[in-house]
């Protein structure tokens, strides 16, 4: 009799266990995912497969168009829980439907990611400012011409990938709307011979500082108190934190307000995927909120 019972209690969970994982890609589903193949970036000379996250019922509205948010390193897209979160959060009503685009990063990452002002201390970001040609010359039109889009796109990146999402709105305020930032390298410096932008100083703040005005995109910050043990003036604060806050403060010195840009500091939140997994909700749903229009 024990064995019986536990031969049909092992099938019932074997039934359920199916059923809930069915439930879970229906549920998956809802967000269609189509893989753009060979994406040339001619100035990089190279080329990449992008995948583009579809929100759900895309094809039953053939006149809506939705707000387009890009990603570095799209690779890990699923390490952030890009579909799942969309899903969940448009389902839910928190969020707008939006077109996610994943750009996937290749071995010249270290090159083409940075700034394109110049490149850093330690010869890094050589490629950035042709990186940005390729996401705003190349992929966005591409982007605009297959999709149903609309005007004032969203940029997001983590570590390197979101100093360079920072980097190319800076360099085209017209063509964004948002960008995402988690746990961005914003101790990026210019090496001590540098011409282009002040010498040995962080690039992004330098940047921030020479701007005639504050930037017309909104902007979501975010990093982790353990993001890093580095604590380069002694002052409890570990860098990461610094390097975003005083990034900030020099945005506020151009104008930029409360009701433009946000600062999340995560308690115990790390330099890894299990962080920018736990973060992103709360900026797809400050940035696309349900209530909001595009760019608000």
């Amino acid at each position: 009799m024990a064995l019986l019972l536990a031969v049909v209690l092992g099938a019932l969970l074997a039934v359920f266990a199916l059923w809930g994982r069915r439930r879970y890609q229906r549920f998956l589903a809802a967000v269609e995912v189509v893989t753009l193949q060979g994406v040339a970036a001619f100035r990089l000379g190279n080329e990449r497969d992008v995948a583009v996250y579809l929100p759900p019922g895309y094809h039953d509205r053939p006149d809506a168009r939705y707000e387009v948010l890009y990603l570095n390193d799209g690779q890990e897209c699923a390490a952030i829980g890009l579909r799942e979160t969309l899903a969940r959060l448009t389902a839910a009503g928190k969020m707008r439907p939006i077109i996610a685009v994943a750009i996937p990063t290749n071995d010249n990452r270290l090159h083409e990611y940075g700034t394109a002002v110049a490149r850093n201390m330690l010869g890094l970001g050589a490629l950035a400012a042709d990186y940005c040609h390729f996401v705003v010359e190349e992929l966005m039109p591409q982007i605009d011409r297959t999709f149903r889009t609309r005007p004032g796109a969203g940029l997001q990146g983590v570590s390197l990938g979101g100093l360079s999402a920072f980097d190319i709105a800076w360099n085209h305020p017209d063509r964004f709307a948002v960008v995402g930032v988690m746990s961005g390298s914003f101790w990026w410096r210019a090496a001590d011979h540098e011409r282009r932008i002040d010498p040995g100083r962080r690039i992004a703040h330098a940047l921030a500082r020479r701007a005639a005005g504050p930037p017309p995109f909104r902007l979501w910050f975010q990093a982790g108190t353990r993001d890093e043990v580095c604590d380069r003036d002694d002052d409890g604060i570990i860098d990461a934190i610094q390097d975003t806050t005083e990034l900030i403060a020099e945005l506020r010195a151009l104008g930029v307000g409360d009701e433009q840009v946000v600062y999340r500091q995560t308690a115990g939140g790390r330099h890894d995927y299990e962080t920018w997994q736990r973060v992103l909700p709360d900026f797809l749903q400050w940035a696309y909120s349900p209530g909001g229009r595009p760019g608000e």
